[in-house]
């Protein structure tokens, strides 16, 4: 009997944590489920013959069983296009076959509380990059990556001591440099124009808004994110959109940046590449991102050793083709999608409280 309760009291909380990951309201309780969809699918896997075995009567049994099919199956669609079994968003292209077309973009989030400053500077020499974008910099982290000037001589710095600090260091030149505040005064984004080296150019916007805590509304992290996609949407150059953006890959705010922007995700088709937590290899989900215009192809994407943080960085090579072909295209944004981005734009501009601080980051 003891069994039969623990089972079925488990499966019903791990189908509950699944529905409420589907509920469109604007705070952290719900968005909070949507990103343990790994974790709850293994669940859900580890449960199915245990309920079977252990669970009477047998229509109680039956019950939980389909409650547990049900749990796997919505997870398991959930998680599918990132896995190698779906068709890749992205064309790729040879290390080979690219040259000055190419740009490898580091986006890291250090945990300003982490002050392994070395480990750091190890790993962006190591990953090479022509593009470095840190998150989480105070002065403190700014000052002590200023060795990365002598090979990324050219850098954008927002520095605050409010874990929503960041520093753009590039080896190519950079123009119509902006730093915004989207949202709050206390969260900044960074947009430039980059020039690659045959002479194209395209926007990379690098932004980091508030995760979504469960205590509190989302609103400020969908609002940014939705700002920018929007923004990305109206450019005439090529777009990349890269840095911790405090959602999973799976997201339904995620995949309506991807239709309001029409940018593609490099690990649909390839894999999750989870970035967060590094500290714990059985509570981690996909967090860092880029998403690129169709005319890029990927290179190369991997992830990179932590070095005191708890985020795994995350290094991406990409080269600016003269056309789309190849790519899978997301949907395009519809009339659903452009009145669900009023409304969350809408509330964002009411919004009126301080960012989330420090205490979920220490």
């Amino acid at each position: 009997m003891t069994w039969t309760i623990v089972l079925c009291t488990l499966t019903g909380l791990a189908l509950l944590a699944t529905l409420l990951s589907f509920v469109r309201v604007a705070h952290g309780f719900f968005r909070s489920f949507s990103f343990p969809r790994l974790q709850i699918f293994a669940v859900a896997v580890v449960l199915l013959p245990l309920v079977v075995v252990f669970v009477r009567p047998m229509g109680l049994m039956e019950v939980t069983a389909a409650a547990n099919l049900v749990t796997i199956v919505i997870q398991a669609l959930s998680i599918l296009p990132f896995t190698p079994l779906w068709r890749k968003q992205s064309k790729a292209k040879k290390a080979g076959e690219v040259g000055d077309e190419s740009v490898t973009i580091l986006s890291c989030n250090v945990k300003m509380s982490n002050r392994d400053y070395d480990a750091t500077l190890r790993m962006a020499r190591d990953g090479d990059p022509d593009i470095a974008v840190f998150m989480e910099t105070d002065q403190p982290w700014c000052d002590a990556l200023e060795p990365l000037r002598e090979t990324l001589p050219h850098v954008v710095a927002a520095p605050e001591d409010n874990a929503y600090g960041m520093i753009l260091f590039s080896r190519l030149a950079l123009d119509d440099i902006r730093i915004d505040h989207l949202v709050m005064e206390e969260v900044p984004s960074i947009t430039v124009t980059v020039t690659l080296r045959d002479g194209q150019r395209f926007r990379l916007h690098a932004v980091h808004p508030e995760p979504p805590v469960p205590s509190v509304d989302s609103v400020g992290r969908d609002t940014e994110l939705l700002l920018v996609a929007d923004a990305v949407s109206k450019e005439s150059l090529p777009s990349i959109v890269s840095g911790d953006l405090n959602d999973v890959a799976w997201s339904h705010t995620t995949r309506l940046f991807q239709r309001v922007s029409g940018l593609l995700d490099p690990r649909i088709g390839r894999g999750f590449y989870n970035t967060f937590d590094a500290r714990f290899p059985f509570l981690r989900w996909p967090l860092d991102h880029l998403f690129h215009d169709p005319r890029f192809a990927l290179v190369e994407i991997r992830r990179l050793p932590a070095g005191g943080s708890d985020h795994f960085p995350m290094l991406f090579r990409l080269a600016l083709t003269r056309s789309a072909d190849g790519a899978a295209t997301p949907d395009e944004e519809d009339s659903g999608d452009r009145e669900e981005k009023r409304e969350i734009v809408d509330e964002g501009k009411k919004l009126d409280r301080e960012a989330i601080g420090t205490d979920w980051e220490t």
